[in-house]
Order: structure tokens, then sequence, then C-alpha cells
């Protein structure tokens, strides 16, 4: 059978995760990354511009269905257009269902199963993680635009959205009448506290712009995601250590 994800809707998309949680339960859970449901639930529910809460709903209203634990909601019966999708992946194994919810999940799939998959390749397989990809960009990134008009000092500039071209930031913010932007690097934690890094070109950048380039830290994907906000973080309370590390390059020569 082939299934195409393009053809769903993000409300497909956060059924199928839910569903993908009740048939595989805690193996599920760890397959793709995550060390528990609610971590799952915060990173694809953001991942997916849906609340976390509706992942975990959509989970329970398919637990009865599938042999685990939970009991989920065995008293309701499950609406026409849900069973449509447990009927058609029901009885998909766990690594083809998995690959299937990764491509429709990341945003741009085709890039970034490619530096999983090459991450593997090279050994670096948990940094790497569909999880870990997810909290440190994508999810982190989606919770940013949610909040971006909840924030007094950015609330009134527009939002450009410019991780792919590469220019040290994944934000940037402009507003009528002035010709300056401002630029918002964003990062995603595990944890309530962790380590931040900025590459070399951020870092530069960061000094650059300094007052006009804010650091966005989403935090606590475990267990309930907040966040902080540094302006001119160089300048700030945060102290950054350079970390350089040597590393081996391989490269394969042909002649032509």
């Amino acid at each position: 059978m082939t299934l195409d994800f393009t053809k769903l809707s993000l409300y497909e998309k956060s059924v199928l995760s839910g569903l993908y949680l009740a048939k595989f339960d805690f193996e599920g859970v760890g397959f793709l990354g995550f060390s528990t449901f609610k971590e799952a639930f915060n990173t694809i529910g953001l991942a997916l511009s849906t609340k976390p809460a509706s992942i975990k709903n959509y989970r329970d209203e398919f637990d009865p269905y599938f042999p685990n634990a939970r009991q989920g909601w065995s008293q309701r019966g499950m609406q026409d257009d849900r069973r449509k999708l447990y009927e058609t992946f029901k009885e998909i194994p766990l690594e083809p269902f998995a690959d299937f919810l990764r491509e429709a999940i990341y945003d741009h799939h085709d890039l970034d199963l490619l530096r999983e998959k090459a991450a593997k390749e090279s050994g670096d397989e948990t940094e790497n993680s569909f999880a870990k990809r997810l909290i440190t960009g994508q999810a982190a990134e989606k919770y940013f635009e949610v909040m971006h008009p909840t924030i007094p000092s950015l609330a009134d500039y527009s939002l450009e959205n410019v991780t792919g071209l590469g220019c040290g930031f994944d934000f940037r913010l402009r507003k009528s009448g002035l010709d300056d932007f401002l630029a918002v690097e964003v990062k995603g934690l595990n944890d309530l506290r962790g380590t931040v890094s900025l590459t070399e070109k951020e870092y530069r950048v960061a000094g650059l712009l300094s007052q006009r380039f804010y650091l966005f830290v989403v935090r606590n994907f475990r267990e309930n995601p907040s966040h902080a906000i540094y302006q001119n973080p160089l300048a700030g309370k945060l102290h950054f250590t350079k970390n350089e590390r040597v590393m081996v390059q391989i490269a394969w020569l042909t002649t032509v």
C-alpha cells in the first residue's frame, strides 16, 4: 500500500500521531527519540501548530483499540474520519509507521530526513534524532510564532521565517516606517535548564546587531514548555565560552 503524507491535513497528521502513540505505546515513544509521553505530546503538538492536549486526546481515543495498559475513551465511539485513518493504519508495523510520521511532521521532510539518515551513518544518532531535531528546531520555532504577538517589545513587528537562508538567525522582524529590522534566534531545550550553543555565524551576527538581536529560548519540552528572551545576549547576563573542537574531516576522491 502506497501512502501519501502530502495529502494529509494538519488535523489528520495530529490524529495519526495519537494513533501511533496508542498503537505502539512506550516502544513507539522511544523509537521516535522521546523519553516520555508528555514530551512527545508537547513536541509533536507544537511542531504541528496543535495543542499538545489534542495529541493526548487522540491517543486516548485510540487506546481501547490496542493492547496497552490504558483504558482510554472506552465508552466513546470513534468519529468517522478518525475511523477511516484507523482502518488504513492499524496494521502498519512500527518502523514504516514511524517513517511515515516523520515525513508528515517535518516541515522540510526531504532535507531533515536526509540529515537524520546521514547522522545515523556517521554514528551521531542521539543528537540528530527526530525528537532532538524537532525540539531544537521546528517545535521551538512554532512556539515562538505563537508567542510572538504576546511579547510587548516584538508584537508590533511583522514576522518572517528566514531559517533556510543561513543568515545567522531564524526570524527577521520588521515594523512599518523603520528601516532597521530585528533578528530572533530560537533555541529549544528538553529541560528547564541546559546548554544553549550559538554557531560561529550566529555569535558574530549577534555581536554585529547588538540591541537588534534577540535570543529566544524555549525550555522544558519534557514537562511544560515556557520561554525566556534575551536582548543583545552577548552583552547581558549570559556568559558564553568558546568551545573549539578538532574534527576529522573525511573526503572521498576520484579522478575524472
